[in-house]
């Protein structure tokens, strides 16, 4: 992972990345218990070898939200040492992740902007897995609050 740095010395296209994720069977059923989710598409290998639609998984998937939270670990690791906030993360999935498989967050300054009150900045972030695969990507917001007076 990118050491912390200041705001003034962040430049577009730097980069930070987060830890691995290794999703086994056992992951995917603690994040069943720890978000009371435990829909047969994270559980049921008898269930998923159905269709959904137009979409077949071939067996079951890690629940989406766990790139959500990998994502807030790796931007709340990077930022909160530098005295920044993590303000917004919105994010999509592009493909699904199965037992076996591991998954890393990234992010990419897409942007810096200061306001009247505070320093901004927008970065790109995706989870990919060990194929170098994006299995989620979004736009995530982070601030870097203006020293009070003293």
């Amino acid at each position: 992972m990118t050491s912390t740095t200041t705001f003034d010395a962040l430049r577009e296209g730097d980069t930070i990345d987060g830890p691995s994720f290794a999703v086994s069977r056992e992951s995917i059923r603690l994040f069943c218990d720890a978000s009371l989710d435990y829909n047969p598409l994270h559980l049921d290998d008898n269930y998923m070898k159905g269709s959904f639609g137009k979409t077949s998984f071939g067996g079951i998937i890690m629940h989406g939200m766990n790139n959500f939270g990998l994502i807030s670990r790796m931007l709340t690791d990077w930022a909160y040492p530098a005295g920044a906030l993590h303000r917004r993360l919105e994010t999509r999935w592009l493909k699904p992740v199965r037992p076996g498989d591991t998954i890393r967050p990234q992010g990419i300054v897409k942007t810096k902007q200061t306001t009247a009150h505070s320093r901004w900045v927008v970065l790109d972030v995706m989870v990919s897995n060990q194929n170098g695969e994006k299995v989620a990507m979004g736009e995530a917001m982070v601030e870097f609050p203006l020293a009070k007076a003293a």
